[in-house]
């Protein structure tokens, strides 16, 4: 019977293999194995999730000892093969996982101990175009290098003084005007997509997931791909009206045409390629909706914690949007007032050229 391969905490590289003998788990590099150009079998640490197994990997590839114990992807591989990182929630893991790979590409094989925070607001600048971008970069690296820092790895804080991308307060909510647009041009699965983050206030990474398995008591029960946070949003009368036109079938709510799930990607791009053809939807961008979902709520009397609950959004991201709708509240009835004493004193200004008249 063939021996099973053991499982490990952490993907294991290219040539590195694990072998279980007498029930303990060894790792070993060697590179071309099983065929005829089969190198040198390499012992390595037992632990992966050890700075010292990466060290000895990297020796193994090729790298000096003293550009091992320096690089800045070894330094990468030993944060990422921590508990620091696999206990961050699953989103975040995948937005870390992605940043750093950015950094990687920079300065991977140079010496961790000569990156300095100029580097780090280099690379923010270069992404200025592009706020979002920019600050879960900054945000990766300030984690990373409070971890580097402590655990040695780095000589100094290299995020230190660096400033993010002014990022315009934000997602803009959607105008009244885009939201009945919604409602009234965009069609199959991207409407579909639309009215459910628009109703739920939900990212896209989730809404993609949702599915009958999700209601529970009239809403959606969930945990957030990207916080792990848990919520229950309701399902308001205006989306239970849009769910009663879809079909009944298992599985997620959102298929495309070759009757596989949607990705948050794929569906962004299938609305970007048809709300470019809708000109109230121009300069709409489907992460606006979480905000549009904050003003809906807040104009329906909700409180803030209820809005943080119910979305799963930040304090400080609850109060900037919902002050946005309080805004708008009081300075349309600020208008109204204005209105109305303007109707009053061109009144009493005809009485008056009336009177003068007579």
């Amino acid at each position: 019977m063939r021996r099973k391969k053991p499982k490990t905490a952490v993907p294991l590289p290219k040539n590195v293999q694990a072998v279980t003998a007498r029930g303990r788990v060894y790792f070993y590099y060697q590179e071309g194995r099983g065929t005829k150009t089969e190198g040198e079998r390499i012992p390595l640490p037992r632990d992966p999730q050890s700075p010292e197994f990466w060290a000895a990997v990297r020796k193994a590839q090729g790298q000096s000892a003293a550009m091992v114990e320096q690089s800045f992807d070894t330094a990468v591989d030993a944060y990422l093969a921590g508990a620091r990182f696999n206990g961050l929630a699953p989103g975040t893991r995948e937005m870390y996982l992605r940043e750093l790979n950015v950094a990687r590409a920079a300065w991977g094989s140079l010496p961790a101990h000569g990156l300095k925070p100029k580097h780090i607001q280099g690379m923010v600048d270069e992404f200025a175009a592009q706020p979002g971008k920019a600050n879960n970069f900054l945000g990766t690296m300030r984690a990373f290098s409070q971890w580097a820092f402590k655990n040695d790895y780095l000589s100094c804080s290299i995020t230190e003084g660096v400033e993010g991308a002014k990022a315009g307060g934000g997602h803009k909510p959607w105008s009244d005007a885009q939201i009945i647009a919604a409602h009234e041009k965009l069609t199959g699965m991207v409407k579909r997509g639309v009215m459910l983050m628009l109703y739920t206030g939900q990212r896209g990474s989730d809404v993609v997931r949702l599915g009958p398995t999700f209601v529970d008591e009239g809403g959606f029960a969930l945990g957030q791909r990207k916080t792990g946070v848990q919520v229950w949003c309701p399902i308001v009368p205006e989306l239970e009206a849009e769910m009663q036109t879809w079909e009944r079938r298992p599985g997620p709510y959102l298929l495309q045409a070759d009757g596989r799930p949607y990705t948050r990607k794929r569906m962004s791009k299938h609305f970007r390629e048809m709300a470019d053809e809708i000109p109230e939807l121009k300069d709409a961008t489907l992460h606006g909706l979480r905000a549009t979902a904050v003003v809906r709520l807040r104009r329906e009397g909700m409180t803030n914690p209820q809005i943080e609950d119910i979305v799963g959004m930040s304090a400080a991201m609850v109060a900037r949007y919902s002050r946005f709708a309080d805004l708008k509240v009081s300075g349309k009835l600020a208008l109204h007032k204005l209105r109305t004493g303007a109707e009053a004193r061109l009144e009493n200004i005809g009485k008056l050229g009336n009177k003068d008249a007579g």
